[in-house]
């Protein structure tokens, strides 16, 4: 049976256990993928003396992880003011009630442990100034998340009543989120449903799984074509779970491209550097129109690149 994570408690203490899977990976990358930290945070707390192992030496970044090691990380309690920071995205949208951006990938949402500094919260402070009065003055603005490592449309709301009004939309799935993403393998499906309930790992805390006891968790897929053994699909997700898109995938026996912590290549993952997964189109009615808003945004060129290169190498 393997030792379960702990989550940092309120001494922000965390003492990890590397999984078999996990054998062979730089120290600095176990502990940023365990607690889902910036690689280059996991490094300076590691120079910095907060993380010791039972091997009975001080650890180096580098040191490549044992299964089985155990991992003990201290994490600075210091939680610095939210102030304005120069961060690059693009807006796709503005009015006096809401913003559209594109959030680019490497991107953090909002503050967090290990991402204090340097979010999109940061970013929308610095260029917009203050929104307005928020409930929650960490996250002000923010409907709804993306993963660090995926891109694309995001809406944030200008006050606390818009805020509420959109969220109300997400919970009553009244939002269309499409996405769309390279899957490894050519699936067989031309499209597909794929409804399995979602809960945090027992055994990981960055990874999300399917149960029978999780969350209700439904994703539609559609195959855009099929080249080199990877497939470019197209998700409609009716629900919104942390990772679902890329726990589905995954389930289906077809990870995400760059999606080393779902099964996919760990090649390709350092190739690629963030996982093939974009918000392309949001649509949802809009809080003081009542109108319906309807947003597109193109793939980055990370990712155009990515399936030219595989057009390229199959047609040769």
């Amino acid at each position: 049976m393997h030792k379960t994570d702990h989550k940092p408690d309120q001494s922000n203490k965390a003492r990890l256990t590397s999984e078999e899977v996990e054998a062979g990976d730089r120290l600095d990358l176990f502990i940023a993928n365990r607690l889902d930290l910036p690689r280059s945070y996991a490094r300076k707390l590691i120079e910095a003396g907060a993380v010791t192992i039972e091997l009975g030496k001080r650890p180096k970044p580098g040191l490549r992880v044992p299964a089985g090691l155990v991992v003990d990380v201290s994490l600075p309690q210091t939680e610095p003011t939210l102030k304005p920071e120069f961060i690059p995205f693009r807006v796709i949208y503005e009015d006096p009630w809401l913003i559209i951006v594109d959030k680019p990938s490497g991107l953090v949402v909002h503050p967090a442990p290990g991402n204090w500094r340097g979010t999109l919260v940061h970013g929308l402070i610095h260029r917009f100034g203050s929104f307005g009065e928020f409930n929650d003055d960490k996250r002000p603005g923010i409907v709804h998340r993306l993963d660090a490592t995926s891109s694309g449309l995001m809406v944030v709301a200008k006050d606390q009543q818009t805020l509420e009004e959109l969220q109300q939309q997400f919970r009553l799935r009244e939002v269309e989120k499409i996405y769309l993403a390279l899957s490894e393998g050519r699936i067989a499906h031309s499209s597909g449903r794929i409804d399995a309930p979602i809960e945090r790992s027992t055994q990981n805390r960055l990874r999300m799984d399917t149960s029978s006891f999780g969350k209700e968790a439904i994703t539609d897929f559609r195959v855009l074509w099929r080249k080199g053994g990877y497939s470019f699909l197209e998700c409609r997700i009716l629900t919104g779970r942390t990772h679902q898109i890329r726990v589905h995938m995954s389930r289906l026996g077809h990870p995400l491209d760059g999606d080393a912590l779902y099964g996919a290549s760990k090649k390709s993952a350092q190739e690629l550097g963030r996982v093939f997964l974009h918000s392309w189109k949001l649509s949802f009615r809009h809080p003081f129109t009542g109108k319906n808003a309807s947003f597109t945004c193109p793939l980055p060129e990370e990712l155009t690149v990515r399936l030219q290169g595989i057009l390229a190498k199959d047609q040769g």
